[in-house]
């Protein structure tokens, strides 16, 4: 059985919330034993105690909340801050005012961070400007005045909450952008497979339907013509000119996950058009198409009426050198502009030749492909030598300076 490749969850923000459950437990403890140590400093140690007993419990009930963004909702957010900012305004309550207006600890003390940072981890840099204002004001409250030691704490809870919300925010961006090369890649490689898979299967049976049929002759022969055909459009189609579908993060808040989705049909009518899409329907057994492995994008417009153009050249291919005639069709991508080339292997256009045949009235030439390769900005060259075939060059603008004429001329030289 065929190994497939798939992209496995990844998130760097797990270490984070698994420090940050270590840390509300520790920075819990340490707020307890610092009570502790210092029970008959406190003028009401009852309203400490009471305090104490909720954190301790809601701390360890909590510590699912914080094991990974999906359990870490908004409204356990608000509940864990208003849980901390609680313990700030109780402290004067409780504690000794001398200690309070020295400097002493709060109730919660360092607890108070984590309640920040789960702010920071979970919505980023602004989330934790927010929270971390809240216990600024806070804070500020409770001393009744700006002490510098008060807001040299409080200015370094906001610098680092912003700072880790900040770093989240790059590293979940990182996150995607890899899962997004990684899905790529796995894409590729199984594209890859399904093309050796076809080679050695499909595309051999319909080359050897084609070979015999043109031996057997008659129906066959048919039937041989129209496997080839099948073959040449199942070998472009395993071996490049797909646009890659969309991709979207699946879930950002646990991990870059990636998922394909469909675009509706519709979506952003005036962007950009990849050539190679309006041009893969004239590949065939006659007709080769080599295009760049990478989209060729145009505005709609210029992309139809280039493609087109093309469309005439190959009628007048199959209208004067035969319907079996063979064809071949380069499209090259330069900075400034798109080159299409249609060449054939017929006999070659005499010399004024397409002056005659603008004066009989047949204006093929001249309006199917220059006047729409004109009315796009750009320019239509044939060159022929008896003989040796037609070679049209086609060269249009990426920003043509006008709007493209629509419409199809009847006839075609």
């Amino acid at each position: 059985m065929a190994r497939r490749e798939r992209v496995m969850r990844m998130s760097v923000e797990q270490p984070l919330w698994r420090a940050l459950a270590g840390y509300r437990v520790l920075t819990m403890l340490y707020a307890i034993g610092f009570f502790a140590t210092a029970y008959s400093g406190f003028d009401r140690p009852w309203l400490a105690v009471a305090y104490y007993a909720v954190l301790f419990v809601w701390t360890l009930a909590t510590l699912p909340k914080v094991a990974n963004a999906a359990s870490c909702t908004k409204r356990f957010l608000a509940a864990d801050l208003t849980v901390a900012l609680t313990g700030v305004m109780l402290t004067p309550f409780a504690d000794a005012h001398e200690r309070v207006m020295d400097g002493g600890p709060t109730l919660p003390s360092i607890w108070t961070a984590g309640s920040v940072l789960a702010f920071a981890i979970k919505g980023g840099w602004r989330w934790a400007a927010v929270a971390s204002t809240l216990v600024a004001v806070a804070n500020l409250v409770e001393r009744g005045t700006p002490a510098r030691d008060t807001v040299h704490n409080v200015i370094l809870v906001w610098v680092a909450s912003i700072a880790i919300g900040y770093v989240v925010e790059v590293a979940r961006a990182s996150e995607r952008t890899l899962a997004r090369a990684l899905e790529i890649e796995a894409a590729t490689r199984e594209r890859e497979r399904l093309a050796r898979d076809i080679h050695d299967s499909v595309l051999q049976v319909l080359a050897m339907v084609q070979r015999r049929g043109a031996v057997i002759g008659g129906e066959a022969a048919e039937l041989g013509r129209l496997a080839g055909e099948q073959e040449v459009a199942l070998r472009t189609l395993v071996s490049g000119g797909l646009v890659p579908v969309s991709r979207v993060s699946e879930d950002t808040a646990d991990g870059a996950v990636v998922r394909a989705v469909d675009e509706p049909e519709g979506t952003d009518p005036d962007g950009p058009v990849d050539l190679r899409a309006l041009l893969a329907p004239y590949a065939g057994s006659l007709v080769n198409l080599a295009e760049p492995g990478a989209p060729v994008p145009l505005a709609p417009a210029a992309a139809r009426e280039l493609a087109a153009a093309v469309g005439a050249a190959l009628d007048n291919v199959r209208r004067h050198v035969g319907e079996r005639a063979r064809a071949w069709i380069l499209v090259e991508d330069e900075p400034d502009q798109v080159i299409v080339t249609v060449r054939d292997e017929g006999p070659g256009i005499p010399d004024g030749r397409l002056a005659e045949a603008e004066g009989e009235g047949r204006l093929g030439v001249a309006l199917s492909i220059r006047g729409r390769l004109r009315d796009l900005g750009g320019t239509a060259e044939l060159i022929s030598v008896p003989g040796q075939g037609t070679e049209v060059e086609l060269r249009a603008p990426k920003e043509p300076a006008a709007a493209p004429r629509g419409g199809k001329a009847a006839d075609h030289e």
